[in-house]
């Protein structure tokens, strides 16, 4: 299988090149040094060159609060340039994968969210990658929720790096979701490719828990003599507004299962090197 990876450098992009190459694929990755996703001419130059049978787009604008100042550039790189991939991908006779969030969702309902259920973002950076899924017709959309991974900007590092400076933390115990280890995201969304899928499918860790449980695990595990106490989205106070509920599930059967979330934490604190 040719895959041509977008968003090479990311976080994500860098795991999804890993386990492609690891299962024998043939990759070639770019990130935004080589490639512009906004660039429509580059993009269909670069899907032309690699002739690739999967065009995965993980070029993303992910500064959720920012986006909510910023709802133009988030829209540009997460929704139109969705478009344009997905474009020069069918052009070429290939698929797009397009990665997408649980932000899709409000988080009212108090059941797991599949694929089917009606979707209504509450922040700009939700709405944008919304627009990216509806950019293309017949391409995978896979979302996931809380993504962690060795190198890329994460609650994981952020709670550490708070650890090293305090001994007691206010942490969010209001809103639930799944962390996700994105080497095992991309474990997944290799498989999803092998199996020629189509259309959107929901793939994240197994088990959820709040930013405050998430946080005290990531102490437990460390050692680490911090203190956490729970406190309310509204406490909070971050500019974009987020789901309070939102743990996906998949209707389909043959959607990949992906480790326990505390699995990714323990694979990610054994990887990470300390900064």
């Amino acid at each position: 299988m040719r895959v041509l990876v977008l968003g090479a450098g990311g976080m994500l992009g860098r795991d999804l090149v890993d386990a492609a190459e690891r299962s024998a694929h043939e990759v070639t990755a770019l990130g935004h040094a080589e490639l512009d996703v906004t660039d429509a001419a580059a993009v269909e130059a670069a899907v032309q060159a690699s002739r690739p049978q999967w065009v995965a787009n993980c070029a993303a604008y992910t500064r959720v609060d920012d986006a909510e100042h910023e709802a133009e550039e988030a829209l540009r790189v997460n929704g139109e340039a969705a478009g344009v991939v997905a474009r020069a991908a069918w052009a070429a006779g290939a698929t797009a994968l397009y990665p997408s969030t649980d932000y899709v969702f409000d988080g009212e309902k108090k059941s797991d969210y599949v694929e089917s259920d009606p979707v209504a973002p509450l922040s700009s950076y939700g709405r944008s990658k919304l627009a990216g899924e509806r950019a293309g017709e017949g391409h995978l959309v896979v979302r996931s929720s809380w993504l962690f991974g060795v190198g890329g900007r994460n609650f994981v590092e952020t709670m550490l790096g708070l650890a090293a400076r305090r001994d007691e933390l206010r942490v969010v115990e209001d809103q639930v979701g799944s962390p996700t280890f994105t080497p095992h995201l991309a474990e997944g969304l290799v498989g999803l490719m092998e199996a020629d899928a189509r259309g959107v499918r929901h793939l994240t860790a197994g088990g959820s828990c709040s930013w405050r449980d998430f946080a005290r695990e990531i102490f437990a595990r460390t050692g680490a003599p911090v203190r956490v106490a729970g406190c309310t989205t509204e406490d909070f106070g971050a500019p974009a507004p987020r789901p309070r509920r939102s743990v996906l599930a998949s209707e389909h059967p043959d959607t990949p299962k992906l480790p326990h979330w505390t699995e990714g934490l323990d694979a990610y604190l054994a990887a990470r090197v300390p900064a």
